[in-house]
């Protein structure tokens, strides 16, 4: 969901690195369920669109809907967090989309870019909180990652 399409929403956490293993391998680390959960959570992930989806959030499940995939290329979803029942700011779920897309760099390796965008503006403090101290994390709960770096996902692939 852009701006445009949805005016409520903040501005997009965008992301872009150059990755020395091929598009293929990248793509198996953001598609394969055991690789995609060694570096952010436990997942279902099915990477054909319209299939549903979640990642084992640290206190609930995170919902997704593949929204396009095209191997090696492309792959967006929806991410609708809730908050726990024990959530004592009593924050509301907000949902987004998250969009990863990679291109074959003149060496061989993959340029990837990664988009997080359409959150609800109540969404803002925790984003801002999750990515203290190095921009963003992919999931700072467990393993920081910084996701200008993703090379260390690449580990497992």
């Amino acid at each position: 969901m852009t701006k445009a399409e949805n005016p409520t929403a903040t501005e997009a956490l965008s992301f872009e690195c150059d990755l020395p293993d091929p598009p293929e391998k990248v793509w198996r680390a953001l598609t394969e369920p055991e690789l995609l959960a060694a570096w952010m959570m436990p997942n279902d992930i099915k990477t054909e669109a319209g299939n549903h989806f979640t990642f084992a959030g640290p206190d609930t499940p995170i919902e997704c809907e593949v929204l396009e995939a095209e191997p090696g290329k492309l792959l967006r979803y929806s991410w609708r967090e809730r908050p726990s029942a024990s959530d004592a700011d009593g924050l509301p779920a907000f949902g987004s989309i998250v969009t990863f897309t990679l291109a074959r760099t003149a060496f061989g390796g993959t340029h990837l870019s990664i988009v997080h965008d359409g959150f609800v503006p109540v969404a803002e403090p925790v984003l801002a909180v999750a990515g203290a101290g190095c921009g963003l994390s992919l999931y700072a709960r467990k393993s920081p990652t910084a996701a200008n770096a993703p090379s260390m996902m690449l580990r497992a692939a």
